[in-house]
């Protein structure tokens, strides 16, 4: 018998092994062997079957697994950047007049000021960076020297 066959190649190998040296089926030992022979072919059957039906679920996982990776990308809006950046971090500020929370991100407040939409008071801001980056230092050199 090959190493290489399946489960299902190797009962059937063996139904052939046992006809083809014409097992005696009359006597205790050869119907013992025909009723192992029958029982393995039916444990065979649903073996290949399961195996069958394990292979379309993972057809089916994948798919799934597929659908919801671009779903996630939609509602979490993943780009494949590997840094540490925050491009999308937002800050939170109650106006003062109605009290109404706004959300703003860096450029927002980098511009120095909005409307409240809420109540149309205008809102100035003074952010000040509190980081040691490359960026920071520079822009505030370049806001001392615009001073000067």
């Amino acid at each position: 018998m090959n190493e290489n066959m399946d489960i299902c190649e190797k009962i059937s190998y063996i139904k052939g092994l046992a006809e083809g040296l014409e097992l005696d089926t009359t006597t205790k030992e050869g119907k013992i062997l025909e009723a192992i022979i029958d029982l393995l072919s039916d444990v065979t059957a649903e073996i290949c079957e399961i195996e069958d039906v394990c292979e379309e679920m993972g057809e089916q996982i994948d798919a799934v697994d597929e659908d919801l990776s671009l779903v996630e990308e939609i509602v979490y809006d993943e780009d494949d950047c590997d840094c540490d950046c925050d491009d999308d971090e937002l800050y939170e500020i109650e106006c003062p007049n109605c009290h109404d929370t706004i959300y703003l991100d860096e450029d927002m407040i980098e511009e120095g000021g909005i409307e409240c939409p809420n109540c149309g008071e205008n809102l100035e801001f003074d952010f000040d960076c509190e980081c040691d980056c490359e960026d920071c230092k520079e822009e505030e050199t370049e806001e001392t020297a615009d001073k000067e």
